[in-house]
């Protein structure tokens, strides 16, 4: 039992003194260093958006090497984040950051390589989920999305609409940013969007490269439900970052949300990752935000929120704000409602035989842009003038303008069709019930056998 366990110490020794030598033996050397600072230095003054900044940056890093400062830093971890204070302390740029390649395992340049990254890029993909974490809502409608990243259009557009369209009929809306680093400047324009009805001018991004000015406008269609009118609630923190403080701005400035939380980590600078060597590499600001209204951006200070917070007490601060706004919301867009419905009704008792449709398709619109009726909404109120207040022609008037309102959808045929055969209008119901079974043919619609079905009632009753 002695000796093994003395066999166990001596090898354990050894392996501790093999490892020890061949660390000593390899450790980051002064020519690797040396190339290293070289190559940044050429990436920063090539494509850095302040090339004075840049300049400065490559003669303190320089100095540093001289002097030793980098000596002790052995591995490539401790060296990038040596890297990024020594440059940070210069150029102040919160984006640039030196950082370490993720450890493949095949050789550089390799097919083998090329698939590692390939892999490695669709699984962060997967994980990442374009950034969209959370979306619910809360009791006192109240919708709430907790972002961590704006992906590129190419693939956070779908998760962006499917996220709006679950929130799209609360009646406040909290976007939790607390743990967003930023990301595509694309996608912070398009999630704008959603919030304006209107064409805005957010931001613009001065690119070195180029000497251009590219400017973001609120687009005038999303593939959603724009919320131009809702109340909006952004959470922050000092890790909301980049990307997720151009959004924060943009509303803050334009005066389309309140922000509750800490001030943000103060990074306006854009750019991309570039590779130092197959072991580092750093991010480049290569262009710089200017705000339309401020001009100036948030580089440095962060964004101020207009409610502070501890980060314990955000979203609880949050949530109140917001059940309060929702139940604000909610009464005024009643009495709104109220109006527009009474606008209605007042309408379709006016409306007599012969008399102009118009008015009564103008007000049916009204309040589907207002998102008070929908096809549905206008189909169920021209089936209860149908049935239950047994006056078909104020039916057939309504089912009329569904027809123009949703052109598309079979149903709203089969439903007019329906109302004129009431009428006794034969020809015309005949002609809609057709128009229905054909829309629903050609686009594979659950409800084609009843379209179908109606459509032989209806020539049955021609022959009758």
């Amino acid at each position: 039992m002695k000796s093994s366990y003395t066999l166990s110490v001596l090898l354990l020794a050894l392996f501790l003194n093999f490892n020890l030598g061949f660390s000593q033996e390899n450790p980051l050397s002064q020519t690797y260093k040396q190339e290293v600072i070289t190559k940044l230095s050429q990436l920063m003054n090539d494509r850095y958006v302040f090339p004075d900044v840049a300049k400065a940056t490559e003669t303190h890093l320089k100095n540093q090497l001289a002097a030793g400062h980098f000596d002790s830093f052995t591995t490539y971890e401790a060296f990038a984040a040596a890297l990024t204070e020594s440059v940070q302390s210069i150029n102040k740029d919160k984006h640039m950051r030196i950082r370490t390649n993720p450890p493949y395992v095949a050789p550089d340049n390799s097919p083998e390589r090329a698939i590692e990254e390939q892999l490695d890029r669709m699984n962060r993909t997967r994980w990442y989920n374009a950034g969209f974490v959370d979306v619910k809502v809360i009791p006192g409608n109240v919708g709430y999305l907790d972002l961590r990243g704006f992906s590129g259009l190419e693939n956070g557009q779908a998760h962006a609409d499917a996220a709006m369209q679950f929130i799209s009929r609360a009646d406040a809306i909290i976007i939790d940013l607390t743990q967003n680093g930023g990301g595509s400047p694309r996608m912070v324009q398009y999630l704008c969007s959603y919030f304006f009805d209107d064409h805005r001018h957010l931001n613009s991004l001065y690119w070195r490269e180029g000497d251009v000015t590219e400017e973001f406008w609120t687009l005038d269609k999303v593939n959603g439900i724009k919320l131009p009118d809702v109340p909006l609630f952004v959470m922050t923190s000092n890790r909301t970052f980049s990307g997720a403080e151009e959004f924060s701005y943009n509303m803050q400035t334009q005066k389309r949300a309140t922000l509750v939380g800490q001030t943000t980590g103060g990074g306006a600078n854009p750019g991309g990752t570039m590779p130092i060597n197959e072991n580092l590499n750093v991010f480049i600001p290569s262009g710089r935000a200017i705000n339309p209204i401020t001009q100036t951006n948030w580089e440095g200070v962060g964004v101020v929120p207009e409610v502070k917070t501890t980060p314990e007490d955000t979203y609880q601060t949050t949530l109140d704000l917001a059940v309060e706004a929702a139940k604000n919301y909610r009464a005024k867009r009643d009495a709104h409602f109220t109006q527009l419905l009474q606008d209605l009704n007042r309408q379709l008792e006016q409306y007599t035989a012969g008399s102009s449709e118009t008015a009564i398709y103008n007000q049916l619109k009204v309040c589907q842009e207002a998102t008070l009726l929908d096809e549905g909404g206008i189909n169920n109120l021209g089936y209860t003038y149908l049935m239950e207040h047994q006056k078909p022609q104020i039916a057939t008037c309504i089912f009329k303008a569904n027809t123009l309102l949703y052109p598309d959808s079979p149903n709203v045929y089969d439903s007019y069709a329906e109302s004129l055969l009431a009428q006794g209008d034969k020809k015309a119901a005949l002609s809609n019930y057709e128009k229905a079974v054909a829309l629903a043919t050609s686009q594979e619609h659950p409800n084609l056998d009843l379209f179908q079905e109606n459509l032989q009632n209806a020539k049955q009753r021609l022959q009758d």
